[in-house]
């Protein structure tokens, strides 16, 4: 069975019950919440984050039939500023603390840069920087297992985990069951290897298929010799939707899919694209 999410913050901005409406009148069953990109009625800042507002926010979502398939935490768990990145951590033991209530599927993450300022760089590619980055992500992993939550991963090509075998490394090194992966395939993308995109799917399905929790849709173009990302749209990108979907239909029936870059006046001819192809596949 499809199971259809948008990103939280994708949707118009409205008091928490009419945002959470919103998603189920949209026709989708499940959402990844930043808590402050999605949530402006009251204040969702980390000492505000409490068992109550989390049981709150869940009656709300379990009234419309809302599942939250990720948690957002997208912060840095390489940088070098030890007191920033001492704020990071105790961020994420809050977000896990807090999805063990709200019923979260994941604390979701990507696998940041060795600079304070989270931007790419050619020092993120090194095995320094994979060090850093699993030694962190082990301290957050061993709080998740505590609180029985699961802490997701994202590859991300300019990031720390920029590819397949990267991720298997961190799996293999952090050896935790609560450590899942989120797989958005075009952020594993660039210039170079681009027309091998289906072989990259293949690779992870081979590498750590177990472990993928969570499916990011979105689609790419190239320009000027990059990849830019766009919404999922009638076959106007160059990703085959058709080749992950067989693989996550034999695979990964009812994993949460995710869909990406998406507006108001997108959103639907994303859903319906989507629906179609996975029907027909």
């Amino acid at each position: 069975m499809l199971q259809l999410g948008v990103r939280g913050h994708d949707m118009p901005v409205a008091p928490f019950d009419e945002w959470a409406k919103s998603i189920k009148d949209e026709g989708f069953c499940c959402t990844q919440l930043a808590l402050k990109k999605a949530v402006h009625d009251f204040d969702v800042s980390d000492g505000a984050m409490t068992s109550g507002m989390a049981l709150y926010m869940r009656r709300i979502l379990d009234k419309y039939g809302v599942n939250v398939s990720v948690l957002g935490c997208y912060k840095n768990l390489a940088d070098p500023d030890e007191a920033s990145l001492c704020k990071t951590i105790e961020s994420y033991k809050n977000h896990i603390r807090f999805a063990s209530y709200l019923g979260a599927g994941l604390v979701g993450t990507e696998t940041g840069a060795v600079n304070h300022e989270y931007k790419p760089c050619a020092e993120n590619h090194t095995e320094k920087a994979l060090s850093i980055f699993t030694e962190n992500l082990k301290k957050v992993v061993e709080y998740a297992e505590c609180m029985g939550v699961c802490v997701g991963i994202e590859p991300v090509y300019k990031h720390i985990m920029f590819d397949i075998e990267q991720t298997r490394k961190v799996l293999d090194r952090v050896k935790s069951p609560n450590l899942r992966i989120i797989l958005d395939p075009v952020n594993l993308l660039c210039a170079e290897n681009e027309s091998r995109h289906n072989e990259i799917v293949d690779g992870a399905f081979e590498l750590f298929g177990d472990e993928i929790d969570v499916i990011h849709l979105k689609d790419y173009v190239i320009a000027d010799g990059e990849i830019k990302s766009r919404p999922v749209t009638f076959g106007e990108g160059r990703f085959d939707f058709a080749h992950l979907f067989k693989i996550l239909k034999e695979k990964k029936p009812c994993i949460n899919m995710l869909i990406e870059d998406s507006l108001l006046e997108n959103r639907q001819i994303s859903k319906q694209y989507i629906c179609d192809i996975y029907k027909n596949c």
